[in-house]
Protein backbone atom coordinates (compact mmCIF):
# COMPACT_ATOMS: atom_id res chain seq x y z
CA UNK A 1 0.00 0.00 0.00
CA UNK A 2 1.23 3.56 -1.02
CA UNK A 3 1.28 5.88 1.68
CA UNK A 4 0.60 9.86 1.43
CA UNK A 5 3.59 11.88 1.72
CA UNK A 6 3.78 14.09 5.84
CA UNK A 7 6.06 16.90 5.78
CA UNK A 8 6.64 18.42 9.27
CA UNK A 9 8.93 21.19 9.66
CA UNK A 10 10.35 22.87 12.68
CA UNK A 11 12.76 25.49 12.71
CA UNK A 12 15.85 24.18 14.21
CA UNK A 13 15.99 20.23 15.10
CA UNK A 14 15.64 19.68 18.66
CA UNK A 15 12.40 20.40 18.26
CA UNK A 16 11.53 17.63 15.87
CA UNK A 17 13.65 15.82 18.59
CA UNK A 18 12.74 17.04 21.75
CA UNK A 19 9.40 18.88 21.68
CA UNK A 20 7.78 16.10 18.78
CA UNK A 21 9.95 13.06 20.46
CA UNK A 22 8.70 10.09 18.90
CA UNK A 23 5.63 11.56 17.22
CA UNK A 24 7.13 11.22 13.64
CA UNK A 25 7.73 7.45 14.52
CA UNK A 26 4.42 6.91 15.36
CA UNK A 27 2.87 8.50 12.42
CA UNK A 28 5.06 6.77 10.16
CA UNK A 29 3.17 3.73 10.74
CA UNK A 30 0.56 5.66 8.47
CA UNK A 31 2.39 7.88 6.50
CA UNK A 32 5.80 8.78 4.57
CA UNK A 33 7.20 10.88 6.95
CA UNK A 34 9.98 13.36 5.82
CA UNK A 35 11.38 15.64 8.91
CA UNK A 36 12.36 19.17 7.42
CA UNK A 37 14.29 21.45 9.48
CA UNK A 38 18.06 23.08 9.98
CA UNK A 39 20.97 20.91 9.19
CA UNK A 40 23.08 19.53 11.73
CA UNK A 41 24.13 16.60 14.43
CA UNK A 42 20.71 16.18 15.93
CA UNK A 43 18.84 16.46 12.72
CA UNK A 44 20.75 13.15 11.53
CA UNK A 45 19.78 11.93 15.13
CA UNK A 46 16.08 12.12 14.06
CA UNK A 47 16.73 10.30 11.02
CA UNK A 48 18.24 7.54 12.92
CA UNK A 49 16.26 7.18 15.99
CA UNK A 50 12.81 7.83 14.25
CA UNK A 51 13.02 6.00 10.98
CA UNK A 52 12.22 9.26 8.79
CA UNK A 53 13.73 10.75 5.94
CA UNK A 54 14.90 14.58 7.00
CA UNK A 55 15.49 17.07 4.55
CA UNK A 56 18.36 19.83 6.04
CA UNK A 57 17.18 23.57 5.16
CA UNK A 58 18.56 26.44 6.82
CA UNK A 59 16.15 28.64 9.02
CA UNK A 60 17.25 31.14 11.56
CA UNK A 61 15.05 31.90 14.95
CA UNK A 62 15.51 35.83 14.13
CA UNK A 63 14.52 38.31 10.77
CA UNK A 64 16.79 37.85 8.04
CA UNK A 65 15.09 38.84 5.00
CA UNK A 66 18.01 37.28 2.43
CA UNK A 67 18.35 34.42 4.14
CA UNK A 68 14.56 33.48 4.66
CA UNK A 69 14.30 33.84 1.47
CA UNK A 70 16.58 31.90 0.68
CA UNK A 71 15.03 29.41 2.68
CA UNK A 72 11.87 29.62 1.15
CA UNK A 73 13.22 28.95 -2.22
CA UNK A 74 14.79 25.97 -1.05
CA UNK A 75 12.12 24.87 0.81
CA UNK A 76 9.85 25.36 -1.90
CA UNK A 77 11.44 23.04 -4.48
CA UNK A 78 11.81 20.64 -1.25
CA UNK A 79 7.86 20.86 -1.41
CA UNK A 80 7.34 20.56 -4.98
CA UNK A 81 9.73 17.41 -5.70
CA UNK A 82 8.16 15.70 -2.65
CA UNK A 83 4.51 16.53 -3.56
CA UNK A 84 3.62 15.60 -0.05
CA UNK A 85 -0.48 15.17 0.79
CA UNK A 86 0.30 17.04 4.30
CA UNK A 87 2.64 20.16 5.41
CA UNK A 88 2.54 20.78 8.77
CA UNK A 89 4.49 23.07 10.68
CA UNK A 90 5.48 24.05 14.35
CA UNK A 91 7.60 27.40 15.31
CA UNK A 92 7.14 30.62 13.80
CA UNK A 93 10.12 30.88 11.55
CA UNK A 94 9.16 27.60 10.19
CA UNK A 95 5.30 28.22 10.21
CA UNK A 96 5.39 31.10 7.56
CA UNK A 97 8.45 29.58 5.27
CA UNK A 98 7.03 25.88 5.37
CA UNK A 99 3.24 27.29 4.85
CA UNK A 100 3.96 30.06 1.68
CA UNK A 101 6.25 27.55 0.10
CA UNK A 102 3.36 24.94 0.84
CA UNK A 103 0.94 26.83 -0.65
CA UNK A 104 3.24 28.03 -3.92
CA UNK A 105 3.89 24.18 -4.06
CA UNK A 106 0.02 23.34 -4.40
CA UNK A 107 0.43 21.16 -1.21
CA UNK A 108 -3.41 20.18 -0.43
CA UNK A 109 -3.06 20.59 3.08
CA UNK A 110 -1.13 23.01 5.29
CA UNK A 111 -1.60 22.73 8.87
CA UNK A 112 0.02 25.08 11.43
CA UNK A 113 0.82 24.18 15.13
CA UNK A 114 0.84 27.60 17.16
CA UNK A 115 2.61 26.60 20.06
CA UNK A 116 4.05 29.72 21.77
CA UNK A 117 3.82 33.29 20.56
CA UNK A 118 7.33 35.21 20.64
CA UNK A 119 5.10 38.99 19.82
CA UNK A 120 2.99 38.91 22.62
CA UNK A 121 5.96 40.56 24.52
CA UNK A 122 6.85 42.87 21.72
CA UNK A 123 5.49 46.31 20.83
CA UNK A 124 5.91 49.03 18.52
CA UNK A 125 7.05 48.97 15.15
CA UNK A 126 8.51 44.97 15.58
CA UNK A 127 5.40 43.88 16.71
CA UNK A 128 3.70 45.46 13.55
CA UNK A 129 6.04 43.16 11.81
CA UNK A 130 5.70 40.21 13.71
CA UNK A 131 1.72 40.19 13.49
CA UNK A 132 1.50 40.71 9.62
CA UNK A 133 3.95 37.73 9.49
CA UNK A 134 1.98 35.58 11.69
CA UNK A 135 -1.03 36.70 9.46
CA UNK A 136 0.50 35.52 6.51
CA UNK A 137 0.84 32.07 8.01
CA UNK A 138 -2.12 31.54 8.77
CA UNK A 139 -3.20 33.16 5.45
CA UNK A 140 -1.22 30.49 3.39
CA UNK A 141 -2.03 27.78 5.75
CA UNK A 142 -5.44 25.11 5.69
CA UNK A 143 -5.58 24.39 9.11
CA UNK A 144 -4.25 26.47 12.46
CA UNK A 145 -3.83 24.53 15.79
CA UNK A 146 -3.08 26.75 18.58
CA UNK A 147 -1.91 23.48 21.15
CA UNK A 148 -3.70 25.84 24.16
CA UNK A 149 -7.54 27.14 24.57
CA UNK A 150 -5.81 30.32 25.82
CA UNK A 151 -3.71 30.70 22.37
CA UNK A 152 -7.06 29.97 20.11
CA UNK A 153 -8.57 32.89 22.20
CA UNK A 154 -5.80 35.40 21.71
CA UNK A 155 -5.40 34.29 18.06
CA UNK A 156 -9.21 35.00 17.42
CA UNK A 157 -8.61 38.84 19.55
CA UNK A 158 -5.77 39.64 17.23
CA UNK A 159 -7.71 38.82 14.15
CA UNK A 160 -5.05 36.45 13.09
CA UNK A 161 -7.68 34.06 11.18
CA UNK A 162 -10.63 33.08 11.33
CA UNK A 163 -12.18 31.22 13.93
CA UNK A 164 -13.00 28.05 11.04
CA UNK A 165 -9.77 27.73 10.69
CA UNK A 166 -8.82 27.08 14.35
CA UNK A 167 -8.90 23.71 16.47
CA UNK A 168 -7.19 22.40 19.89
CA UNK A 169 -6.21 19.48 19.04
CA UNK A 170 -7.55 16.79 22.39
CA UNK A 171 -7.04 19.04 25.49
CA UNK A 172 -4.00 21.10 24.47
CA UNK A 173 -0.23 20.11 24.44
CA UNK A 174 2.29 19.60 20.68
CA UNK A 175 3.22 16.12 21.57
CA UNK A 176 1.39 15.45 25.40
CA UNK A 177 3.79 13.74 27.91
CA UNK A 178 4.88 10.01 28.52
CA UNK A 179 3.97 9.23 31.63
CA UNK A 180 5.46 5.96 31.83
CA UNK A 181 9.03 7.65 31.58
CA UNK A 182 8.38 11.01 33.28
CA UNK A 183 7.48 8.58 36.44
CA UNK A 184 9.36 8.51 40.14
CA UNK A 185 9.42 5.00 39.85
CA UNK A 186 11.71 5.48 36.81
CA UNK A 187 14.68 6.86 38.84
CA UNK A 188 16.65 4.62 41.08
CA UNK A 189 16.96 5.59 44.68
CA UNK A 190 20.45 5.42 44.41
CA UNK A 191 20.89 7.66 41.53
CA UNK A 192 18.94 10.30 43.27
CA UNK A 193 21.02 9.99 46.32
CA UNK A 194 23.79 10.09 44.06
CA UNK A 195 22.72 13.14 42.34
CA UNK A 196 21.92 15.26 46.05
CA UNK A 197 25.36 14.57 47.19
CA UNK A 198 26.83 15.75 44.08
CA UNK A 199 25.05 19.17 44.30
CA UNK A 200 24.64 19.25 48.24
CA UNK A 201 21.41 18.92 47.96
CA UNK A 202 21.28 15.98 51.15
CA UNK A 203 20.24 17.80 53.80
CA UNK A 204 17.00 18.61 55.05
CA UNK A 205 16.59 21.36 52.17
CA UNK A 206 13.17 22.63 50.28
CA UNK A 207 14.15 22.73 46.42
CA UNK A 208 13.12 24.80 44.01
CA UNK A 209 13.12 23.85 40.01
CA UNK A 210 13.12 25.43 36.86
CA UNK A 211 13.75 23.66 33.63
CA UNK A 212 13.91 25.74 30.44
CA UNK A 213 16.13 28.41 28.53
CA UNK A 214 17.37 30.74 31.14
CA UNK A 215 16.15 33.91 29.78
CA UNK A 216 14.58 37.48 30.83
CA UNK A 217 10.72 36.03 28.76
CA UNK A 218 10.94 32.84 30.70
CA UNK A 219 10.82 35.11 33.91
CA UNK A 220 13.87 34.17 35.43
CA UNK A 221 15.20 37.45 36.71
CA UNK A 222 11.81 37.68 39.07
CA UNK A 223 12.55 33.87 40.03
CA UNK A 224 16.08 34.91 41.14
CA UNK A 225 14.82 37.72 42.67
CA UNK A 226 12.13 35.97 44.49
CA UNK A 227 14.57 33.48 45.77
CA UNK A 228 17.07 35.55 47.27
CA UNK A 229 14.32 36.76 49.59
CA UNK A 230 13.03 33.77 50.19
CA UNK A 231 16.65 32.36 51.28
CA UNK A 232 16.77 35.57 53.76
CA UNK A 233 14.12 33.26 55.19
CA UNK A 234 15.41 30.43 54.96
CA UNK A 235 19.10 29.50 54.23
CA UNK A 236 18.46 25.66 53.65
CA UNK A 237 16.51 26.59 50.34
CA UNK A 238 17.64 25.82 46.93
CA UNK A 239 17.11 27.00 43.62
CA UNK A 240 18.02 24.70 40.85
CA UNK A 241 18.12 25.88 37.45
CA UNK A 242 18.77 23.26 34.65
CA UNK A 243 19.08 24.91 31.33
CA UNK A 244 21.57 27.70 29.73
CA UNK A 245 21.89 31.02 28.73
CA UNK A 246 20.72 32.58 25.47
CA UNK A 247 22.35 35.93 25.70
CA UNK A 248 22.02 36.60 22.05
CA UNK A 249 18.38 36.60 21.85
CA UNK A 250 16.91 36.99 24.79
CA UNK A 251 20.05 37.80 28.11
CA UNK A 252 19.04 37.96 31.56
CA UNK A 253 19.96 41.67 33.52
CA UNK A 254 23.57 41.48 34.64
CA UNK A 255 22.73 40.94 38.58
CA UNK A 256 20.61 37.88 37.73
CA UNK A 257 23.69 36.28 35.72
CA UNK A 258 25.83 37.62 38.97
CA UNK A 259 23.31 36.12 41.58
CA UNK A 260 23.21 32.72 39.45
CA UNK A 261 27.18 32.17 39.61
CA UNK A 262 27.55 33.67 43.09
CA UNK A 263 24.38 32.83 45.25
CA UNK A 264 25.47 30.20 47.42
CA UNK A 265 21.39 29.08 47.46
CA UNK A 266 21.52 28.71 43.73
CA UNK A 267 22.07 25.72 41.57
CA UNK A 268 22.90 25.92 38.04
CA UNK A 269 22.89 22.26 36.49
CA UNK A 270 23.27 23.68 32.66
CA UNK A 271 21.43 22.10 30.09
CA UNK A 272 20.47 17.77 30.82
CA UNK A 273 19.54 15.57 28.51
CA UNK A 274 17.73 13.80 30.64
CA UNK A 275 15.79 16.26 33.06
CA UNK A 276 13.55 13.54 34.70
CA UNK A 277 16.58 12.96 37.71
CA UNK A 278 16.70 16.77 38.60
CA UNK A 279 12.60 17.22 38.89
CA UNK A 280 13.20 13.86 41.34
CA UNK A 281 15.59 15.54 43.72
CA UNK A 282 13.08 18.71 43.77
CA UNK A 283 10.17 19.64 46.33
CA UNK A 284 8.47 22.42 44.18
CA UNK A 285 8.56 23.22 40.25
CA UNK A 286 8.23 27.00 39.62
CA UNK A 287 7.44 28.38 35.64
CA UNK A 288 6.99 32.21 36.20
CA UNK A 289 7.48 32.57 31.98
CA UNK A 290 5.87 35.50 30.04
CA UNK A 291 4.43 33.33 27.31
CA UNK A 292 3.96 30.13 26.52
CA UNK A 293 1.83 28.10 24.26
CA UNK A 294 1.60 24.78 26.33
CA UNK A 295 4.74 23.91 28.46
CA UNK A 296 5.79 20.41 28.00
CA UNK A 297 7.93 20.80 31.52
CA UNK A 298 4.86 21.81 33.45
CA UNK A 299 3.52 18.80 32.51
CA UNK A 300 6.58 16.66 33.04
CA UNK A 301 6.76 18.32 36.59
CA UNK A 302 3.47 17.07 37.26
CA UNK A 303 4.04 13.69 36.09
CA UNK A 304 7.13 13.40 38.35
CA UNK A 305 4.47 14.31 40.84
CA UNK A 306 6.14 18.22 41.77
CA UNK A 307 3.44 20.80 43.02
CA UNK A 308 4.11 23.60 40.61
CA UNK A 309 3.89 27.54 40.64
CA UNK A 310 3.27 29.14 37.24
CA UNK A 311 2.33 32.09 35.97
CA UNK A 312 -1.29 33.44 34.84
CA UNK A 313 -0.62 32.72 30.86
CA UNK A 314 -1.39 30.36 28.28
CA UNK A 315 -1.18 26.67 28.83
CA UNK A 316 0.15 27.03 32.22
CA UNK A 317 -3.29 28.05 33.57
CA UNK A 318 -4.80 25.15 31.86
CA UNK A 319 -2.15 22.29 32.98
CA UNK A 320 -2.64 23.43 36.81
CA UNK A 321 -5.70 24.60 38.50
CA UNK A 322 -4.94 27.42 41.36
CA UNK A 323 -5.03 25.34 44.99
CA UNK A 324 -5.37 22.36 43.23
CA UNK A 325 -2.21 20.78 41.89
CA UNK A 326 -0.41 24.20 41.84
CA UNK A 327 -0.48 28.03 42.70
CA UNK A 328 -0.91 30.37 39.84
CA UNK A 329 0.83 33.78 40.00
CA UNK A 330 0.26 37.22 37.83
CA UNK A 331 2.96 37.16 35.29
CA UNK A 332 6.11 39.37 35.65
CA UNK A 333 5.64 39.97 39.34
CA UNK A 334 7.84 39.13 41.70
CA UNK A 335 6.61 39.98 45.10
CA UNK A 336 3.18 37.30 44.45
CA UNK A 337 6.46 34.69 43.26
CA UNK A 338 8.09 35.09 46.49
CA UNK A 339 4.70 34.64 48.13
CA UNK A 340 4.27 31.56 46.52
CA UNK A 341 7.69 29.93 46.83
CA UNK A 342 7.57 31.52 50.62
CA UNK A 343 3.97 29.52 51.56
CA UNK A 344 4.99 26.41 49.74
CA UNK A 345 8.66 26.40 51.64
CA UNK A 346 6.22 26.75 55.03
CA UNK A 347 3.59 25.13 54.59
CA UNK A 348 4.58 21.40 54.24
CA UNK A 349 1.28 20.16 54.35
CA UNK A 350 0.03 22.10 51.52
CA UNK A 351 2.67 21.16 49.18
CA UNK A 352 2.06 17.52 50.25
CA UNK A 353 -1.16 17.72 49.23
CA UNK A 354 -0.75 19.49 45.47
CA UNK A 355 1.95 16.80 44.87
CA UNK A 356 -0.89 14.48 45.56
CA UNK A 357 -2.76 14.84 42.75
CA UNK A 358 -0.71 16.16 40.24
CA UNK A 359 0.75 13.25 38.34
CA UNK A 360 -2.75 11.90 38.44
CA UNK A 361 -4.35 14.96 36.82
CA UNK A 362 -1.61 14.90 33.75
CA UNK A 363 -2.20 11.05 33.19
CA UNK A 364 -5.81 11.86 32.89
CA UNK A 365 -5.92 14.42 30.71
CA UNK A 366 -2.22 14.97 28.74
CA UNK A 367 -0.63 11.47 28.45
CA UNK A 368 0.89 10.92 24.83
CA UNK A 369 -0.73 8.60 23.31
CA UNK A 370 -3.91 10.59 23.67
CA UNK A 371 -2.58 13.09 22.18
CA UNK A 372 -0.85 11.58 19.12
CA UNK A 373 -4.62 9.64 18.29
CA UNK A 374 -5.94 12.91 18.26
CA UNK A 375 -3.72 14.49 15.85
CA UNK A 376 -3.58 11.29 13.93
CA UNK A 377 -7.50 11.63 13.75
CA UNK A 378 -7.37 15.11 12.17
CA UNK A 379 -5.08 13.64 9.33
CA UNK A 380 -7.23 10.74 8.59
CA UNK A 381 -9.91 12.93 8.46
CA UNK A 382 -7.86 14.66 5.52
CA UNK A 383 -7.63 11.32 3.60
CA UNK A 384 -11.49 10.35 4.08
CA UNK A 385 -12.45 14.01 2.43
CA UNK A 386 -9.71 13.37 -0.39
CA UNK A 387 -11.00 9.94 -1.20
CA UNK A 388 -14.60 11.53 -1.52
CA UNK A 389 -13.43 14.33 -3.65
CA UNK A 390 -11.48 11.69 -5.96
CA UNK A 391 -14.52 9.31 -6.47
CA UNK A 392 -17.12 11.32 -6.84
CA UNK A 393 -16.19 12.66 -10.04
CA UNK A 394 -16.63 9.10 -11.59
CA UNK A 395 -19.39 7.98 -9.80
CA UNK A 396 -21.19 11.07 -11.55
CA UNK A 397 -19.85 9.93 -14.89
CA UNK A 398 -21.19 6.91 -14.64
CA UNK A 399 -24.76 7.96 -13.58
Amino acid sequence: MIKEKLVRVTTVPVSLHKLLHDQLKYMLKYFDVIGISSGGETLERVKKEQGVNVVPIEMTRTISPLRDLASLLKMYRVLKGQRPFIVHSHTPKAGVIGMLAAKLAGVPHRLHTVAGLPLMEVNGGKRILLNMVEKLTYACATKVYPNSYGLQKFILEEKFCGNDKLKVIGRGSSNGIDTQHFSRIEIETSDILNLKQSYNLDNPQTVFCFVGRLVGDKGINELVAAFCKVYTKDSNARLLLVGELEKELDPLLPETEKQIENHPGIVGVGWQEDVRPYLAISDVFVFPSYREGFPNVVMQAGAMELPCIVSNINGCNEIIEEGINGMIIPSKDENELYNAMLELLEKREKRELLASVSRQMIVERYEQQYVWESLLKEYKTLLEANKLNVKSPKSVAVE
